[in-house]
């Protein structure tokens, strides 16, 4: 099944909305790996993640990975611009990302703090949400 872009978007918030939540900001100043490459199974096999496919499109692969409060979502797409139009939408609703090229892994400060260290890449901050105010659909933290 080849999914849209449209058909994408509801389900790639869905699952940052489920995995994210708001707090406070990390200094991220430890010394960080070179950014790792590669598939989705390779990225999973250096976060030590045995990945649960949820996307598997042309354009975009999503797992989920973790148990708990350790979950996190590890996407890879095939452009830099897909990456980056999908980062965009998604920092609208908060959380957090650790980004490198062509991927990106969505979940709580301190899963995608812990998981730089073995995959390098950038942290990412979305929208703060402010005054106990979540956007519209927001559950709040993932538990």
């Amino acid at each position: 099944m080849r999914l849209t872009r449209p058909m994408l978007a509801p389900a790639a918030l869905a699952a940052v909305l489920a995995l994210t939540g708001c707090g406070a900001d990390g200094d991220g100043t430890d010394a960080v790996p070179a950014t790792a490459t590669g598939s989705l199974e390779h990225l999973a096999a250096e976060a030590e993640c045995t990945p649960d496919m949820q996307t598997d499109a042309d354009t975009i692969r999503q797992a989920l990975c973790g148990k708990g409060d350790g979950k996190y979502v590890l996407a890879t797409f095939a452009t830099d611009r897909g990456q980056r139009e999908w980062i965009d939408t998604a920092k609208d609703y908060g959380g957090y990302y650790l980004v490198g090229r062509k991927w990106v892994a969505v979940g709580h400060e301190d899963v995608v703090t812990a998981l730089r260290d073995r995959l390098g890449g950038t942290l990412e901050q979305g929208a703060r949400h402010g005054g106990g105010t979540h956007p519209a659909g927001h559950g709040g933290h993932a538990s």
